[in-house]
């Protein structure tokens, strides 16, 4: 079973819809501050928030910290001869209250619909300090507050929420956190919760005291009565979140605790911008995790930054992505200080469209690249060499049906030997056996390309304009789906240090892709992938035909009426 876990999303919702459609794995988990401000302008919530921290003010000024925010002002109201600037406050702030439950709901749902779009995994949520009560959403029947689901046979169950007032959000909608500090074990809500459920996969916002809890200004900030919980009682996962800057991975016992930090950007109250992406991939076997991983999306790629697996009998990390592990450790940004990067049109074009169709993405297809994510580890255990894949075709834009083929160009490192060709290399013949022997006679596989890194690393540095092989990594890396993209990762980090170069190489490609696009089978291509849309009663937007329309031209002029092909 593989379990994909990301925490504090803080409204990055186009990022968890990327998340899901470039991952295959049985259960998401979707953690703590799933939305960031309950506003649709910036303005208005700086507004809300001036006003609400008046009125916090004025609260414990006049002895009511008893009372939320909201009844506080309700109650305010209705005093005689209220001065006319407070009067004129407390309506704009109940005014401005409605209208964030409104929008709060609003953005619920859209998260709603993208985890619709994932019909074949389970999708948890849980709520942070940043939001509504899930109880009372669109995505009730994924909360995981006070909630607990049987998962493979495992027992999953959360406890959301934070020992921690949050300006901006109304105290009337958030999800009741009873389990802070000074409440004792007998009163805790979390661990009464945690103490007749027994979950095996525990899953928190705010994390146990001592562990991932760190704040540089104050010291441990977690929870005293989930920590005495973990430390009685026996569980595989505790997965929390909260504290951004105490991210990673701990082994206690049989119990392994993590915190991938912020998925979502973040801003912090010095007003410092904290890039995101961040989450975990972990795997299990018969009621066991066997493997972790810590990975970085950032855009539409996946990076592996870190492995934590077992040898003798302890865990071990195995740092993969050392640029980024260690940007992390420094609070540094590291891919947002790297020059953003637009393809050219058609190829830019051709992936909006894959982007639309991967939303649909089929069973089948899901099917295959879990083969394929088998057959590279399989590759990377016996081979133990730099193996990766990209998929093309049907399987990259998520539309492969019962008898689509897996189409596939293969990545490795060859040494001068391999100068005659693929079929002289005997890495590349191991790596397409084993291909063969792990998709087995249900998948028809074929390697279109076999691409030497080792060659492309040389161009690059060298600054080769005329390399053939580099130009060909150039357009698959533009237009393909990786697989085991750990190894592809480093030559493509290389490649976009320099984008005017790549630029160049892609120009240098534009005029043979115009060609392949418009060729009679590509055509029918996208045709078969419109008729399954329709197959499960989804029609084509108009404004996606249009793309495809303009896409098969070659991506030149107006998209002429009619049919797609």
């Amino acid at each position: 079973m593989k379990i994909i876990y990301a925490a504090d999303i803080h409204g990055a919702l186009e990022k968890v819809k990327i998340l899901l459609h470039e991952t295959v794995a049985d259960a998401y988990v979707i953690s703590g501050d799933l939305i960031d401000i309950p506003f649709y302008s910036m303005e208005t919530a700086i507004r809300y928030h001036e006003i609400q921290t008046y009125f916090h003010g004025l609260r414990g000024r006049m002895g009511k910290t008893d009372m939320i925010i909201e009844d506080f002002v309700d109650e305010l109201l209705e005093v005689p001869d209220i001065p006319e600037e407070m009067q004129r406050q407390g309506t704009t702030y109940q005014e401005y209250t409605i209208r964030a439950r409104r929008v709060m709901q609003q953005k619920y749902k859209v998260l709603e619909n993208i985890i619709s779009l994932k019909p074949n995994s389970r999708v948890f949520c849980l709520p942070g300090n940043y939001d509504m009560d899930l109880r009372y959403t669109s995505l009730h029947e994924h909360d995981l507050h006070l909630h607990w689901y049987q998962l493979n046979g495992l027992r999953i169950a959360g406890y959301g929420g934070a020992a921690v007032w949050t300006g901006g959000i109304p105290e009337r909608y958030i999800v009741k956190y009873r389990a802070g500090i000074g409440v004792d074990d007998k009163h805790n809500e979390m661990y009464r919760f945690f103490k007749a459920v027994k979950p095996d996969i525990i899953v928190t916002h705010q994390p146990p005291y001592g562990i991932h809890d760190g704040v540089s200004s104050t010291g441990p900030s977690g929870s005293p009565g989930l920590r005495t919980y973990c430390d009685n009682y026996p569980f595989l996962l505790m997965l929390s979140g909260h504290i951004h800057a105490s991210w990673g991975f701990e082994a206690h016992g049989k119990g392994i605790f993590l915190n991938p930090s912020n998925f979502g950007e973040i801003t912090d109250i010095t007003a410092e911008v904290f890039e995101g992406g961040f989450f975990y991939t972990i795997e299990m076997e018969e009621r066991q995790v066997v493997k972790v991983i810590f990975q970085k999306l950032v855009e539409h790629r996946i990076y592996d930054i870190a492995d934590y697996f077992v040898r003798d009998g302890r865990w071990v990390e195995q740092i993969i992505d050392r640029e980024r592990y260690e940007a992390l450790g420094r609070r540094e940004n590291y891919d947002t200080k790297t020059l953003k990067y637009s393809h050219i049109p058609e190829i830019q074009l051709y992936n909006e469209i894959k982007e639309f169709y991967r939303m649909f993405q089929t069973q089948e297809t899901e099917e295959r690249l879990d083969r394929l994510e088998q057959a590279a580890l399989l590759m990377e255990e016996k081979i133990r060499d730099d193996i990766a894949m990209d998929v093309v075709g049907s399987v990259n834009v998520g539309m492969s049906g019962q008898n689509s083929d897996i189409d596939l160009i293969l990545y490795l490192r060859c040494d001068s030997a391999c100068a005659e060709g693929c079929d002289q290399c005997e890495r590349y013949r191991q790596a397409e056996a084993m291909i063969r022997e792990t998709l087995g006679d249900r998948y028809k596989a074929e390697i279109l390309d076999c691409i030497d890194l080792n060659r492309v690393e040389k161009s690059i540095r060298e600054k080769n304009y005329e390399c053939e092989v580099t130009q060909r990594f150039v357009a698959y890396r533009s237009l393909c789906r990786p697989i085991h993209y750990r190894v592809i990762a480093p030559v493509e980090d290389l490649l976009n240090r320099d984008i005017a170069y790549r630029k160049e190489l892609e120009g240098s490609i534009r005029s043979y892709f115009k060609i392949f696009v418009t060729t009679s089978e590509h055509v029918r291509s996208f045709s078969k992938y419109e008729a399954r849309l329709r197959a499960v009663g989804i029609k084509l937007p108009e404004s996606i035909r249009g793309k495809v329309r303009r896409y098969l031209q070659g991506g030149d002029g107006e998209p002429p009426s009619g049919p797609v092909a």
